[in-house]
């Protein structure tokens, strides 16, 4: 698993740490030390460490899926007791408030992500060299990716054209709409089309296809269904992706960066962290959060027992998918085959993620209890770009012979045949896309937004209140630290 294949961050991890790292507000207070236009900016390698500094904040994104899925039906918070992370515990209960850590720490680290994209736009215009627009073009695809994950946490947000955010900004800054976030975002993306290269310049750097794809679903979420269908038809007809045709193998090592992965986070076990600075660590965090309690058999290492999938998550698959053992680990079952042991955990149903489970590593390897895992996170996989096109197609009113065919794509992988193809059309064809990227996408983080966008969230997540909990709630810092320029999102 390979961190980009670029040139080491650490100095330029240093350079930024003042106004981007471990931040405990919105906006960084002190600064004893900037590096500023006078210093910095002025060659392509500048441009480029800077550029691998955004990649790098890419990683603390895993807080985002974690979360994702808690905040779904389909898993239960776990981890040891009911105090155990509290903030995970009030989101899965839907009790969150906006003294909540870890929505501060979700808040903090994409915030960071924008902060260091529009630390590089503020001097775009500075150093000339071939092959700028490329970097500007990935610098500007990472920032609408923060933007998306932040709009789709907390609505509307603020904004700053090509400059960093500073000091007091967050006092005379408004929180701009949900519409004009979006609008930011695909004039981003746009850019990125235009811009990019279909290939990456190296191991899990951004393409042109990623940018699409994005888009698409940039547009699928704001309900332009004619935009969203045809960007990710271009994605389809590019001939760049492909289904890998064993679902089994698509979530190890072997499939990383693969046909599949449109957009990949990387990760590496090279550098540990604790859990003082969670973000600090190179591996998926994550992964050890998902892993089984006290674990002691073949193929997976142990965890913390979090983020657990229910039985109604795993009884939502037909008994001949093959998706359903290689998305949830029925432990019972899996300790009856191989002889392995666990233990068990607050919340315990019987049932893990297995898609981000520990692997087990060589001995010379981090412990495997820590927070390095190497997984990799499939951030957009060519079989969401196909649900995603289907829903365009039908929901759009464009072609539901075309969602027809994309979706069953999906599902000629997921049973071995075309027995279980769907020929329905309408409202009905609607619904099974919507379950069938339940079912497909489980445990990737998609869940709740898709219930949220779709109207379903309230019969379907327990202790759901519609009109609040479609978003969270901005941190209580920031707004205390606005002076009532900032108003808290609606009930909380």
């Amino acid at each position: 698993m390979k961190k980009y294949n670029v040139l080491t961050i650490w100095a330029v991890m240093v350079m930024l740490f003042v106004t981007f790292s471990c931040s405990n507000d919105f906006v960084e207070r002190d600064a004893a030390y900037s590096i500023d236009a006078e210093n910095y900016f002025n060659s392509e390698d500048d441009y480029y460490n800077a550029l691998i500094a955004v990649y790098d904040i890419l990683q603390s994104t895993y807080v985002n899926v974690l979360i994702g899925e808690i905040a779904s039906d389909n898993t239960l918070c776990g981890g040891e007791s009911a105090t155990d992370v509290v903030g995970f515990q009030q989101i899965d209960d839907m009790i969150h408030t906006p003294i909540n850590d870890n929505l501060k720490n979700l808040w903090d680290w994409n915030f960071a992500g924008v902060n260091r994209a529009n630390y590089i736009m503020e001097f775009k215009d500075k150093t000339d060299f071939d092959g700028k627009e490329q970097m500007l073009a990935e610098t500007r695809f990472l920032r609408a990716y923060f933007y998306f994950e932040l709009v789709k946490w907390f609505g509307a947000l603020p904004l700053k054209d090509d400059a960093r955010f500073a000091i007091n900004d967050e006092k005379s800054i408004p929180r701009s709409s949900v519409e004009d976030v979006y609008a930011y975002i695909e004039a981003d993306l746009l850019y990125a089309v235009e811009n990019m290269s279909t290939t990456a310049p190296n191991v899990g750097r951004a393409t042109k296809g990623a940018a699409q794809a994005l888009l698409g679903k940039v547009y699928l979420y704001q309900e332009k269904f004619t935009e969203s269908a045809a960007v990710l038809e271009d994605v389809i007809t590019s001939g760049n992706y492909s289904l890998v045709s064993d679902f089994s193998t698509l979530f190890e090592e072997e499939q990383e960066n693969g046909v599949e992965s449109v957009f990949e986070i990387q990760y590496t076990d090279v550098e540990g962290a604790g859990f003082g600075c969670l973000q600090c660590s190179e591996g998926n965090v994550a992964v050890g959060f998902n892993g089984i309690r006290n674990y002691d058999g073949p193929t997976f290492s142990s965890g913390y027992s979090f983020n657990i999938p229910t039985a109604e998550a795993y009884s939502a698959f037909d008994s001949d998918d093959m998706r359903r053992d290689y998305t949830v680990l029925d432990i019972e079952a899996w300790a009856a085959q191989t002889g392995a042991t666990y233990g068990t955990g607050y919340e315990h149903t019987g049932y893990f993620n297995r898609k981000y489970l520990p692997r087990t590593r060589s001995s010379d390897a981090q412990s495997d209890l820590n927070l390095t895992n190497p997984n990799n996170y499939r951030a957009i996989r060519y079989a969401d770009v196909l649900l995603m096109a289907a829903e365009a197609n039908n929901r759009g009113g464009i072609s539901d012979t075309k969602a027809q065919a994309y979706l069953n794509m999906v599902r000629e992988r997921a049973f071995g045949d075309s027995n279980h193809n769907i020929s329905v059309t309408g409202n009905s064809l609607t619904d099974y896309i919507y379950e069938e990227r339940r079912l497909e996408l489980m445990g990737e983080g998609h869940r709740f937004f898709d219930l949220v966008r779709t109207g379903k969230a309230a019969q379907n997540i327990d202790g759901f209140t519609a009109g609040k909990n479609e978003i969270f709630p901005v941190p209580y810092e920031e707004i205390q630290f606005s002076n009532g320029n900032w108003v808290q999102n609606p009930n909380y």
